[in-house]
C-alpha cells in the first residue's frame, strides 16, 4: 500500500453527528486491539452498488458511479486515514459477462491484489434480485477458487437497494429474512461449505441503501424501512468481523497462480529411480547375466578350445 496516495479521511466529518460519533467509536475500537488499517475488498456481479458501497462508506465520491456507462475494467484502491486509522476500500469490476465468469477481469483483479492483504471481503448483491440462479453460484465458486475457502470467514454480505415495499404482501423483515437466507445458501453452496464449518454458516448480512432519496431519522441518519441507521451498522459489522480472530488473506504468487502442476511429485522422483533400480533394472540385469552362464557353448567354441587365445 506504499505506492497508493493517502489522503486525510475528510469523509468521515460529512457524515451526521450521530453517524460520526458512532464511526469514530468504533475506529477507536480497533485501534484498541492494535489494529490501525483495514483493507477491504469489494466484489459482486455488476449493476449491484458496489462502487456506491464504496462511496458511502468513506463518505464521498471517490468512486466515479453512472447509471449511463459501463463499469470500469480495472480496480480502484481508495485510501484514507484519520487519527492514524487507515481505511482501503478496494472496488472493482463485475465478474459476469455474457452469462459467464469472465476469467480475463478476474486475473486483473488477482494481478491487482498481488502482494496486499485482504482483511475483509465485501461480497455485494442487490436485496430486490428476489432470487438466485446458477450464475450466483458461478460468482461465489470464482471467488473461492481464487482466493481460498478460509476468505469466508472474513466476509460479509452486503444487500443494496434495501428500501423498498416487498413483494406479496410480505412483512419488510420476513422479506428480508428469506432473501438473506436464499443467497447464504448460495454462498455455501458455492463455496463448498460444510457443516463442519461452522463459522460458514456466521456469515453476517448487511442492508444498505445508497441512493439519497434514503430516508432519514431526527438524528439526520440514513435508515432503512425498518428503522435501522445503516452506515453505523455497516461499520460495526466490518469491525467486528474484522476482530472475528480469523486470519486475514494474503495475496501472494502462489495463491494468484495456484500449484505448480509441473512441481507436482517432484519430491518423490528420486525414490521412483531407485524402486526402478533396485526391483526392475536389478533384477532384470541378474537375470539376463544368469542365463548368459547358464548357456551351452557353440560348437565352432568348443572346436577352437581355446587355441586362439592361445596365439595371441
Amino acid at each position: 500500500m506504499a505506492s497508493q496516495l493517502i489522503r486525510e479521511w475528510v469523509g468521515i466529518q460529512q457524515f451526521p453527528l450521530a453517524t460520526r460519533s458512532r464511526l469514530l467509536e468504533l475506529l477507536g475500537l480497533l485501534k484498541q486491539q492494535d489494529v490501525s488499517s483495514l483493507t477491504i475488498l469489494v466484489m459482486g456481479k455488476s449493476g449491484v452498488g458496489k462502487s456506491s458501497t464504496v462511496n458511502s462508506i468513506v463518505g464521498e465520491r471517490a468512486v466515479a458511479v453512472s447509471a449511463f456507462q459501463a463499469e470500469g475494467l480495472r480496480p480502484v484502491l481508495v485510501s484514507r486515514s484519520s487519527s492514524g486509522f487507515t481505511l482501503n476500500v478496494i472496488d472493482t469490476p463485475g465478474l459476469i459477462e455474457g452469462g459467464y465468469v469472465n476469467d480475463q477481469t478476474l486475473e486483473i483483479i488477482k494481478r491487482f491484489l498481488l502482494d496486499k492483504r485482504i482483511d475483509i471481503l465485501v461480497y455485494v448483491d442487490r436485496l430486490d434480485a428476489y432470487r438466485v440462479d446458477n450464475m450466483d453460484k458461478q460468482v461465489i465458486k470464482a471467488i473461492t477458487d481464487s482466493f481460498g475457502k478460509d476468505i469466508w470467514r472474513k466476509s460479509l454480505l452486503v444487500l443494496t437497494h434495501a428500501q423498498l415495499s416487498p413483494p406479496d404482501g410480505l412483512e419488510y423483515d420476513a422479506f428480508c429474512s428469506r432473501r438473506c437466507e436464499a443467497l447464504l445458501k448460495v454462498v455455501h453452496s458455492g463455496a463448498k461449505l460444510k457443516k463442519q464449518d461452522a463459522w460458514g454458516f456466521d456469515i453476517p448480512v448487511v442492508l444498505v441503501e445508497n441512493s439519497g432519496r434514503c430516508n432519514k431519522n431526527q438524528s439526520d441518519e440514513k435508515i432503512l424501512p425498518n428503522g435501522t441507521a445503516w452506515i453505523p451498522n455497516l461499520v460495526k459489522t466490518i469491525t467486528e468481523v474484522a476482530l472475528n480472530g480469523s486470519n486475514s488473506i494474503m495475496v501472494d504468487r502462489k495463491l494468484i497462480e495456484g500449484p505448480n502442476p509441473n512441481r507436482q511429485w517432484k519430491e518423490f522422483i528420486p525414490l521412483i529411480f531407485a524402486f526402478q533400480y533396485f526391483f526392475i533394472i536389478k533384477p532384470i540385469q541378474g537375470a539376463i547375466r544368469s542365463d548368459i552362464s547358464k548357456e551351452a557353448k557353440p560348437a565352432w567354441e568348443l572346436r577352437d578350445g581355446g587355441r586362439s587365445s592361445r596365439r595371441w
